[in-house]
């Protein structure tokens, strides 16, 4: 029986690491792709004595030539604190990374999954946003290099697609959480458990009225697989995957104090430039193509991501 061969960009990754775990599950041969800037070794540790999988350090800003059936483009800082830290390499890594997968997919004819985002969408005007929402984004703002980015790689696969006739897939990722987030990337979730666990302030910017949908990285990684199975050739995406269920920012980190016992007090500070004030998917795409929708509650999952940073801190 033929074993596929699937690439995976940004694999050391919080998203990247899940997914490589599960394409080796499901009887794949998995390259992995990284230059570690924002992903850890430590999140693929247990995997490097799989035969089945490879590690190359590489940065797909810079071309690779590889013999794949299948690519999953994940590599991308994807927090406001990395991918503002060196905003003009994250245009590129959108940019410039994505061309150099597509070219890896016109040379072989293969199918290439883009992870896009919900923040293509930026501050949004309608509620909750469906795939046909153009969005309303700052194309200037100390955001743009991730949001435009990731819009222009979106514009990129779509183009290749429709120039070159090979199978694209095209994921809008909303809030996702799990354990192996980067405990210092300026997420909410990783933020606030953090802050929990040394029982220090909670900082929330805005009033905590700004809603945000979490979804649980076990939910995300089946939405991912299940959307690059699909094999007939015009379902292209895009499609949303995140958790429809809306929760304030404030009740998030309610929750979280509740669940750690913790001590730690919230606290208020200005809203960032071109922060969202809602977000929220209308998965009704994603439901009735690939059958999915979010299965883990919120109580639930932030309990398992609590009892990780608990291990990761001891451990630091």
């Amino acid at each position: 029986m033929y074993k596929k061969t699937v690439l995976v960009t940004g694999g050391g990754g919080f998203i990247g690491s899940h997914l490589c775990e599960r394409l080796l599950n499901d009887g794949c041969d998995v390259i992995c792709l990284d230059n570690f800037f924002t992903g850890s070794k430590n999140n693929i540790r247990h995997l490097l004595k799989n035969p089945a999988f490879e590690l190359i350090r590489h940065d797909i800003t810079l071309p690779i030539s590889l013999e794949v059936d299948a690519i999953y483009n994940l590599a991308c800082p994807a927090s406001p604190v990395h991918y503002q830290h060196d905003p003009v390499q994250t245009a590129r890594t959108c940019i410039l990374g994505a061309m150099n997968m597509l070219e890896i997919a016109r040379r072989l004819h293969i199918p290439v999954l883009q992870a896009s985002t919900s923040e293509i969408y930026g501050d949004p005007k309608e509620h909750p946003q469906t795939e046909n929402y153009w969005g309303n984004v700052n194309p200037i703002g100390i955001r743009s290099c991730y949001d435009e980015g990731k819009r222009a790689a979106e514009t990129l696969f779509f183009d290749y697609h429709r120039q070159y006739k090979f199978p694209i897939k095209v994921i809008r990722i909303f809030n996702t959480y799990g354990p192996r987030m980067h405990p210092h990337d300026g997420r909410v979730v990783s933020n606030f458990i953090v802050q929990a666990l040394n029982h220090q302030d909670i900082t929330i910017y805005g009033d905590g009225s700004q809603t945000r949908s979490f979804c649980y990285i076990d939910d995300l990684i089946e939405a991912i697989v299940r959307v690059m199975n699909r094999t007939h050739a015009a379902e292209t995406g895009p499609v949303n995957l995140g958790n429809p269920t809306e929760f304030t920012v404030l009740e998030l980190a309610e929750k979280v104090i509740k669940l750690t016992g913790s001590k730690s007090k919230i606290v208020f500070k200005e809203l960032p430039q071109d922060d969202p004030t809602r977000r929220k998917p209308d998965i009704t795409k994603a439901r009735n193509l690939i059958h999915w929708e979010p299965e883990v509650q919120l109580e639930e999952g932030l309990q398992k991501t609590i009892a990780y940073f608990r291990e990761t801190l001891k451990k630091s």
